[in-house]
């Protein structure tokens, strides 16, 4: 990268492929490991202007809270109709997450062949598979305990596990990718956080009424489970943002459904095989909670890498904590649950972390990353990534 008393100028440079547009024949190698042609780039420092409110005046940022809100109901919806299965019973954690896969794998792959071809998609199982192999473990085993984890305890390990997979994730960026905080960055985690210790305090009042009505004894083995699982999240939400920062969403969405599928498959048929005489399988409401549960995940696991993009997987999960509220919400009406006044207060002051969060950023936020060089030379140019801006001009990415 060429550089002129400090300034960086436009450059040359290998650009990796574009994830909105169909990939050309290659004579000399697959469009997943070639250089593609070399282009133009304009500077992103001409672009990416700070200021210490630079980015909260962009549509970006308010797409970036709805989009967040978006998946925390989709997650909100997940935890509800696990907590429904159980009322059934219905109770077989890898066996409600491996619907979820086999969606992912028959969109995104099927869309993947269709960019790709199969030559070229043979290529990328031959040289990229272990990458999104570890994701996928990664992924569903975070699916896997989570959702053990509702099964043994309340609200309380919702919380836990928001709260643990954001220290995982903060820890793990900074130490592999690199990532350096801006201190209101740390300021907004720690309102938050702040939040969820207000939700939290507010279930031990109430005598911790959530999803279920699980009895205090099973309170450390669902805690336990909740911190595995997020650890499990923690380190899929940082793999799949470095991921999809420099592969195509399709890509690496598609992969990830279709290795999930295998993974998932074998746990359910090696661990769940207990649970599948103890759970009712004759009641039609079995059907109709499994196809909620599996739409919420789909519109999840298609939302989230735009996210990752758009921001960074802290502020993912930052973004999913006022999922507890969501959840509440939506329990007064399934479960007969009653919103302690302490709960809006915990909505608010999470809402103002995500403000505070971006407080200073310049006006890309977090699109621009760290690993991806000065000018985002090694990242694709796809929705939500600031390789747009580099080819588009002085647009923002969306």
């Amino acid at each position: 990268m060429e550089a002129t008393n400090g300034k960086v100028t436009a450059i040359d440079h290998v650009a990796p492929i574009d994830d909105d547009r169909k990939v050309s024949p290659s004579s000399s190698a697959s469009p997943v490991n070639a250089e593609p042609e070399v282009i133009g780039m304009t500077a992103l420092d001409e672009i990416d202007k700070p200021g210490f409110f630079a980015y909260l005046k962009t549509k970006n940022f308010y797409l970036l809270i709805l989009l967040g809100q978006i998946l925390a109901l989709c997650i909100t919806g997940t935890n509800t109709f696990s907590s429904l299965l159980s009322t059934v019973p219905f109770s077989i954690p890898a066996f409600q997450t491996l619907w979820n896969y086999i969606l992912l794998n028959i969109i995104y792959t099927s869309y993947t062949l269709y960019k790709y071809g199969w030559k070229k998609y043979v290529h990328l199982i031959k040289h990229d598979a272990w990458k999104y192999i570890i994701l996928a473990f990664l992924d569903v085993e975070g699916n896997y305990f989570t959702v053990l984890a509702y099964r043994y305890t309340t609200i309380l390990s919702a919380q836990l596990i928001n709260f643990w997979a954001i220290v995982m994730v903060v820890l793990i960026s900074f130490i592999f990718l690199h990532v350096r905080y801006h201190p209101m960055q740390i300021v907004g985690i720690l309102v938050c956080i702040g939040g969820v210790g207000i939700l939290f305090g507010s279930d031990r009042i109430t005598q911790g009424s959530g999803f279920g009505g699980v009895t205090g004894g099973n309170q450390l083995k669902g805690d336990l489970f909740a911190l595995v699982g997020a650890t499990f999240y923690g380190m899929s939400n940082v793999a799949e943002e470095f991921l999809v920062s420099k592969r195509p969403l399709y890509e690496v969405v598609g992969q990830l459904g279709f290795w999930g599928m295998f993974i998932d498959g074998a746990m359910t048929g090696i661990f769940d095989r207990p649970q599948y005489k103890f759970s009712v399988w004759n009641d039609g409401k079995v059907g109709g909670y499994l196809t909620g549960y599996t739409l919420c995940l789909l519109i999840f696991y298609s939302g989230a890498p735009v996210l990752f993009r758009l921001s960074s997987a802290a502020f993912f999960n930052i973004s999913l904590l006022t999922g507890n509220f969501w959840g509440t919400v939506i329990g007064v009406k399934l479960f007969h649950l009653h919103i302690h006044w302490m709960y809006p207060i915990a909505f608010v002051c999470i809402m103002v972390g995500h403000v505070v969060y971006y407080f200073g950023k310049s006006v890309l936020g977090e699109a621009r990353k760290p690993w991806l060089g000065r000018n985002q030379e090694r990242g694709v140019n796809g929705i939500g990534t600031a390789r747009r801006v580099v080819e588009g001009g002085n647009q923002l990415p969306v």
